[in-house]
């Protein structure tokens, strides 16, 4: 930006603002004041309230004071829960927490009794946190025999809907979505997410800014952006699913959530209430509620967009490598330095001083166990295919797990499955191995519980029965042992784990493994090979000085010395890599691919090719020019074109069964060929893709046939029919799919394709009808 513009920054969760107002600074030579305060005009109390449970712990006072007697009741309640239901609790994660459907009726469900004890105490509005959609709407039907609202306030409520749905059509105001949100709005209860029609969302926020909305069943967004505070936050769960794992929701998070209870002038303190379904640790607590959010820290990347338009520009004034050197990720980079520094000179000064006597037998024993284990996971790796081992995975067969870091140890298989054919590899990835393993108290088998994993040291865990990916097996046995027809009981799945830890006792030099030519009968040289140098190798292992009179000491001292050396090396190579040669590599790598698609040529210029996708940043402006420039939008007729063009844009995802008619299966699988032939150019020119996942990720059939109906004139109460996915995400996909024609519409014209540019104004003219474009509440 030019250096007259001034500029402002706003963030309640970032702990590094002080390093970014120095970039900005260094970017713009100008002065950047950072006036930052954790000063919190109306405090808060945090309560804990245990599924199951009767009351509310009080565990963060509003003086930031942890109360640890507090805490420590509430694990003791959770103890007696178990003892006294043995295990009934169907509590999981989101999806479990709440008592089924019907029961909230009679009072039943915990958030019920939240709910309505925060009305009887006058802490409302409250606003409940889910972190799934569906599990909003269902916790706000759960709600049928509560009413906060006068008479008074359900005439203003209604006469407000009325208001509101008058910017739809008559077809519009009868779809079950607006329908049905009244007979709640009418009691003071609501619902806010993503997925409702954005008339609706809206109505609900108006709604709640003017009192007549007590209690809001809401999804995090609700957090973000908008200023409508209440009295009561409520968490239904502290874990969350993050796309990779149910993990505890950061510190960053809990603050923007919290930050809503609390009203300035009017309340003398916000609550806080967080419902747990399991006992957990109190510093995990304290991290999430008195935490500092995690720092702001750039996740820059190189875009071809943003590499054509810095060749577009005609003044050369910003190159890609001025946009490099200037960034935050290079100046992060370039900071942490000096830091990285100060620590090799530490880790150093530990190495030194160190005890380094009988060094050289400590690091041949430790070589020797090193060079097992490697050519036993090279052998593991060939004997672990279907062909091979099915026929030893037998009931009760003892076979060791390991999942990336994770060592689960002894397992036992109860059962082996095929995976139905998804172009699963031949290693083994169709197969899944039921085995009982050693897990924590509050993991299990069932989907709807956290994630297992294994006890930590100390604690006492339990056995579950855990679906394992065939290639996890890292170890095979031979020894079985009996497995009782039914597991569902715990006693019997803790004999298991009894029968498993004597059998530890009994072989302390560990369990018999499977020997692969003498047990399992395979001749293959290679594998013979292998266990011939694993013997060889275990032989000398035994004979060696150190296998019997192990010196803990002298070994404790040299792995922690190999630990601080390779901690070393590791912090000296971050100091010598490059951030700014990285880049020149991928700049180098991505320029390649340009020459070859022929967006620019070997002299860097941009051709006709690249300035059409210099216009392109919605959707993914490689695969989009492809397609204008092969010939494929041109056989296509405008509703054909607004379908396939669905393709590019990101939203949810269905699990529904993809069946196109033929008008729009011959299109997408054009579109899946380029995408495919654009992954394997990415490769070729050394950036590393996955053809598969970039093809997944880039073309996103889910509203294909939705689109192609509403572009041929269906209304919105037919296409909803046609999928699973929310009113309100299939809105915000066709606006977004509005504007990604109108780029390419551009695009076609500074290239001079009249006739696609016809086409691309007549898909969006298409689109922009009815509830899908209606005006907002705010204009």
């Amino acid at each position: 930006m030019p250096p007259e513009v001034k500029m402002v920054f706003l963030s309640a969760t970032m702990s590094n603002a002080t390093e970014f107002a120095e970039w900005i600074c260094n970017v713009h030579k100008q002065p950047c004041h950072v006036v930052y305060t954790d000063f919190r005009p109306t405090p808060l109390q945090h309560y804990i309230f245990p599924v199951g449970g009767t009351g509310l712990h009080l565990v963060v006072d509003e003086n930031e004071q942890f109360k640890e007697d507090n805490f420590m009741k509430l694990q003791d309640s959770f103890s007696k829960q178990k003892v006294g239901e043995g295990h009934r609790s169907a509590n999981g994660k989101a999806g479990g927490r709440i008592a089924k459907r019907g029961s909230a009726g009679s009072g039943g469900s915990d958030i019920f009794k939240i709910v309505k004890m925060i009305m009887e105490k006058k802490f409302q509005p409250v606003i409940i946190f889910s972190f799934s959609r569906r599990e909003c709407e269902h916790h706000a039907m759960d709600m049928s025999k509560l009413d906060f609202n006068s008479q008074e306030e359900k005439d203003a409520v209604e006469q407000v809907f009325c208001n509101a749905i008058l910017c739809l059509n008559e077809e519009d105001r009868e779809l079950p979505a607006v329908e049905l949100i009244l007979p709640l709005l009418l009691r003071g209860i609501a619902v806010h997410h993503s997925g409702l029609l954005p008339v609706i969302k809206e109505l609900v926020e108006l709604l709640f800014q003017e009192g007549l909305v007590k209690a809001l069943f809401a999804t995090e967004t609700f957090a973000m952006g908008i200023n409508m505070p209440a009295k009561t936050v409520v968490f239904t769960a502290v874990k969350k699913w993050d796309g990779d794992s149910h993990r505890y929701i950061g510190s960053g998070e809990y603050i923007q959530m919290s930050g809503r209870a609390g009203r300035r002038g009017k309340d003398e303190q916000g609550i806080c209430i967080i419902m747990i379904d399991e006992q957990m640790e109190m510093n995990t607590l304290k991290d999430m509620v008195l935490g500092k959010p995690a720092p702001l820290v750039s996740t820059f990347r190189l875009s071809y967009y943003s590499i054509l338009n810095l060749l577009s520009r005609a003044e050369g004034q910003f190159t890609a490598e001025h946009v490099i050197k200037n960034s935050f990720h290079q100046f992060q980079h370039e900071k942490a330095l000096p830091d990285i520094g100060k620590k090799v000179s530490q880790l150093e000064q530990e190495a030194e001083m160190l005890d380094s006597s009988g060094e050289a037998e400590v690091a041949e024993y430790d070589k020797i166990k090193l060079d097992i284990a490697q050519l036993e996971k090279k052998m593991m790796s060939e004997i672990m295919r279907p062909e091979r081992v099915l026929i030893f995975l037998l009931t009760g067969r003892l076979v060791k797990i390991r999942e990336g870091g994770t060592d689960w140890g002894w397992g036992v298989v109860v059962n082996v499955v095929k995976k139905p054919s998804s172009g699963a590899s031949s290693r083994g990835g169709g197969y899944i191995v039921d085995t009982l393993l050693h897990c924590s108290p509050g993991s299990s088998e069932n989907s709807s519980q956290p994630k297992p994993c294994p006890p930590r040291p100390g604690e006492k865990g339990e056995m579950h029965v855990v679906p394992v990916q065939l290639p996890l097996i890292s170890t095979l046995s031979k020894l079985r042992i009996n497995v009782p027809s039914d597991l569902r009981p715990l006693e019997a799945r803790q004999n298991i784990l009894l029968a498993v830890q004597e059998l530890g006792t009994r072989f302390p030099q560990g369990l018999p493994k499977l020997n692969p030519v003498k047990d399992m009968a395979i001749q293959d040289p290679e594998i013979v090979e292998l266990v011939n140098q694993i013997e060889a190798l275990e032989e000398r292992l035994y004979a060696h000085p150190l296998h019997k009179s192990q010196d803990v000491h002298q070994i404790k001292c040299f792995q922690r010395k190999a630990e601080v050396n390779h901690e070393i090396q590791q912090l000296k190579s971050k100091m010598r890599e490059s951030q700014l040669q990285k880049f020149r590599d991928e700049l180098k790598n991505r320029s390649r691919v340009l020459k070859k698609l022929g967006h620019i040529n070997a002299e860097g210029v941009i051709q006709l090719k690249g300035r059409a996708a210099c216009l392109i940043d919605t959707g993914d402006e490689l695969l989009v020019t492809e397609l204008m420039f092969n010939g494929t939008f041109n056989d296509l007729d405008h509703h054909q074109i607004a379908a396939l063009a669905s393709c590019f844009i990101p939203g949810d995802r269905s699990n529904e069964q993809i069946q196109l008619r033929s008008e729009l299966a011959r299109p997408l699988q054009q579109l899946q060929e380029s995408a495919r032939r654009i992954a394997e150019i990415q490769n070729e020119c050394k950036l590393e893709t996955d053809v598969d996942e970039y093809v997944e990720s880039t073309v996103r059939p889910f509203l294909m046939d939705v689109i192609y109906c509403w572009s041929k004139g269906a209304s919105f109460a037919e296409v909803i029919q046609m999928t699973e996915i929310f009113e309100g995400s299939i809105i915000r996909s066709a606006r977004r799919l509005d504007e990604f024609l109108n780029q390419l519409l551009t695009a076609a014209n500074a290239v001079g394709e009249v006739d696609l540019e016809k086409k691309f104004e007549a898909a969006s003219a298409s689109l922009r009808r009815g509830i899908m474009f209606a005006n907002s509440l705010y204009l």
